[in-house]
């Protein structure tokens, strides 16, 4: 019986091959968009949970505010905090810390250099809570080595080829490490991306880092807890906040510690800061309910259009009825055709993922495969089906499987309203989602170009950044930094391509320091310490980032270590009293006066609010040299800058970035969300144009006869197609209306996780009903248009 249905179902398909094609691609293109977002979903929701244990381990964050400001909320803590909840409280199993290198070290591997970016410390509590595959050497070696070194598989086999890198030596400045073990690669789910691990016991032997890792107001550390069974997270946190009153010892400053559970870990966005990678749960949300709505967008047009032709079935459903065929059997042979048609779409859709598998990893920046071995895929793809077969087969079926000639004629459904009311109804649900995608894709889009027009710098990506090691200016003992700066400075803008250069501590478009205690000025309440942004930049670096001065002056010359410059934030901040300019004020011990308030400028991610900045002029910390390059003359500046960093810097691999790029890496996650949101429109745009084309197409077959007596009786082309046409706009115009206001909500909660943002306003709606409507008049006309064209002679002939 079962292989009967498949039978006619196949005949069914073969002999409505127009219908059964738009049915079968637009189901693969919404399958193979449902499973691409259906991957990164399963990757977000198990970020970290390969770890044994999972549900036991937990990050430690902290809050702090000082005298009532806004908090900060960080998961960098004091290396002492761990420390000293070791020993006071008892429901902590295992602690783990780990600390970026944010220094990049230079590997020297027998006389080659590699500079690696992803290099942290990690302390002997590590492989206690996380999970790794050792290859090769084990996690006791490296605990005994303090100079020891773990490398992941790739970065083994990048340094040492194929052979057995346990042994193997690698020189970092004038330091020999030895490789203690290899572990396996991380896992794309892990939130710690780090190729190269340092123990802690390394800081811990230099007497000085020593003293600064052990200083409770130096924040460098993420600390992990596993903790016992049952414990409670909430009572830990509390023990921790004792812990940091008792070692901070400042009634102004306000630290709150706070537990989160590791499988949470992944969705905390409201950390500054944090070197972890992190998603909002809110994508993921909306994510998961796009597959679903592209999905549904793709059934629809099966429903529409089976429901449509239900009619022109009503023999063989008669015929099926006078020989004995069975409600539940005509039902269950409706449900096989219909399976039949997803089965099809799902095969194609593999092949569409296949194609469009690389596309798809570059914009996630992720590393998905096609692994048919895994049970993950396979889940996925039965579940699209299933889900797709549910929603495209149910109604149909009942309608076809219960039907009644005289309904029929009425064209009335099982839901006792009319056929074409209800498939208008669909078509108003397809066009209202598309429409909500381009006004998401709209606004998206302002906003980023928002973010771009008010970022400091005329053009960033005439602006090339590179970073001069630390151990550079320790090898000119007979030049001071400021030397050493004005002679790399001249060396380049005396060559060509370059236009003007500046030096300083940090990019202007992502300074990360933030610091307390640091900070004195006249009129400072007694243990008032709020927490500055510190900037160390040059006489230039207002010039080539187009800062503005609201009062006073900028430096004047790279000797002046005296004047201080305030953001508007901070004259706000710290309550200074008139007149600012001359305004005793101190940084870090150095004694000096307010010389200038710049206009606020966007220092950091548009997601977070500007902080009060203090600007001074230093030599000392400013390693970071800004080359404007001259118009047109981008190649000759690195050849320049490459030129120059040879004669300077020694035992360093030359490595440069330009600002744009540094720029977009900091809305990398929002670039990506535009990118998809705005592929999944056109997806949906497509499949829904293509139902409407289908509709149109059945509508003018079955209203030939009618068109061509229209003509007969003197109607025009232009009539007949604004009548045909009048028909499928309408459900379209009510479409925009709906979806506005949805469109309008969900967009104003994501501009919500923006400190700074636009305005949503009328004429972004409008666009986007614009080119719904222009896409769907444009596919209806063609149809239409055809219809009206056609001899009625021929259409009238067996009349």
């Amino acid at each position: 019986m079962i292989k009967n249905y498949f039978i006619t179902a196949w005949r069914t398909i073969r002999k409505n091959k127009s219908v059964s094609l738009i049915n079968i691609i637009g189901l693969s293109v919404g399958m193979t968009a449902a499973v691409f977002i259906l991957l990164w979903v399963q990757n977000e929701t198990s970020y970290d949970m390969y770890n044994p244990d999972a549900n036991r381990i937990y990050q430690v964050s902290q809050s702090t505010s000082y005298d009532n400001n806004p908090a900060n909320i960080s998961d960098q803590t004091p290396f002492l905090l761990g420390e000293t909840a070791k020993t006071e409280i008892p429901d902590i199993k295992e602690i783990a810390r780990i600390f970026h290198r944010w220094d990049n070290p230079v590997l020297n591997i027998n006389g080659q250099l590699f500079k690696e970016k992803n290099a942290a410390y990690i302390d002997d509590g590590w492989f206690k809570i996380f999970h790794y595959d050792f290859v090769a050497g084990n996690a006791i070696s490296f605990s005994k080595n303090p100079f020891g070194i773990i490398l992941t598989e790739e970065k083994a086999k990048k340094y040492f080829g194929n052979r057995n890198a346990v042994g193997e030596t690698i020189r970092i400045d004038t330091v020999n490490y030895q490789v203690q073990a290899v572990v396996k690669n991380n896992p794309k789910n892990s939130s710690f991306q780090f190729d190269v691990l340092f123990s802690v016991s390394t800081l811990l032997s230099n007497p000085e880092s020593r003293k600064s890792e052990y200083n409770p107001g130096h924040s460098n550390y993420l600390t992990f807890l596993k903790i016992r069974q049952n414990a409670n997270p909430d009572l830990i946190a509390g023990q921790l906040t004792d812990i940091y009153k008792r070692i901070r010892n400042n009634k102004d400053l306000v630290t709150t510690a706070s537990l989160t559970s590791l499988k949470n870990m992944h969705f905390d966005t409201e950390l500054g800061g944090s070197v972890l990678l992190h998603t909002d749960r809110k994508t993921i949300y909306i994510f998961s309910i796009l597959a679903i709505l592209i999905l549904l967008i793709a059934c629809i047009n099966y429903v529409n259009l089976t429901t449509a032709s239900a009619s022109l079935r009503a023999r063989e459903v008669s015929v099926r009825k006078i020989v004995g065929a069975k409600r539940e059997q005509l039902f269950a042979q409706f449900i096989a055709e219909s399976l039949l048609v997803n089965i099809i779409a799902l095969l194609v859709a593999l092949a569409l993922m296949k194609i469009c598998l690389p596309l798809f990893n570059e914009l996630t920046g992720k590393d998905f495969l096609l692994q048919f071995t895994s049970f993950n895929i396979w889940k996925i793809l039965l579940a699209t089906l299933v889900v797709s077969t549910v929603l495209n087969s149910i109604y149909p079926a009942l309608l076809l499987s219960s039907f009644k000639p005289l309904n029929v004629f009425r064209g009335i459904t099982i839901l006792k309203i009319k056929n074409t009311t209800f498939r208008k109804s669909l078509v108003v649900v397809q066009f209202t989602i598309a429409i909500i995608l381009i006004v998401g894709t709209i606004i998206i889009f302002k906003q980023l170009q928002f973010i771009q027009k008010n970022t400091a710098g005329n053009n960033l990506s005439q602006i090339l950044n590179i970073q001069i090691p630390s151990s550079v200016y320790s090898k000119y003992h007979d030049k001071s930094e400021d030397v050493l700066n004005s002679s790399i400075a001249h060396e380049l803008l005396s060559r060509r391509g370059v236009e003007n250069v500046s030096v300083a501590s940090e990019p202007v478009i992502n300074v990360s320091s933030r610091m307390s205690g640091d900070a004195d000025w006249e009129g400072r309440p007694e243990n008032f310490n709020p927490p500055i942004s510190p900037l160390n930049a040059d006489v230039n670096y207002y010039k080539i980032f187009n800062l503005r001065m609201i009062e006073g002056k900028w430096f004047q010359s790279n000797t002046d270590e005296t004047g201080f410059i305030l953001n508007e934030t901070a004259v706000r901040q710290l309550n200074l009293s008139k007149p600012l300019i001359g305004h005793r004020f101190s940084y870090q011990g150095k004694m000096g006066q307010v010389i200038g308030i710049v206009k606020d400028f966007h220092y950091k991610s548009f997601h977070d609010s500007t902080g009060a900045m203090v600007i001074y002029n230093a030599a000392a910390g400013q390693h970071n040299f800004f080359i404007q390059t001259a118009p047109g003359s981008t190649s000759e500046a690195i050849k320049t800058a490459k030129t120059v960093w040879a004669k300077f810097v020694t035992g360093e691999p030359f490595d440069y970035t330009f600002m744009d790029e540094s720029f977009n890496n900091l809305y990398k996650a929002d670039q990506k969300m535009s990118a998809l949101i705005s592929i999944f429109s056109i997806i949906a745009i497509t499949i829904s144009v293509l139902g409407l084309f289908g509709l149109a197409a059945f509508s003018s077959e079955q209203r030939t006869k009618e068109i061509g007596i229209r003509k007969v009786l003197g109607a025009s082309v232009t009539g007949i197609v604004t009548m045909l046409s009048g028909d499928f706009l309408k459900p379209v115009l009510l479409a925009i209306v709906i979806a506005s206001p949805i469109a309008w909500f969900f967009m104003h909660e994501w501009l919500q996780d923006f400190a700074y943002r636009i305005n949503i306003r009328w004429w972004m709606f409008a666009l986007a009903g614009f080119i719904a409507l222009f896409i769907a008049l444009f596919t209806i006309s063609f149809q239409a248009i055809k219809a009206a064209m056609a001899n009625p002679v021929k259409s009238l002939r067996s009349e």
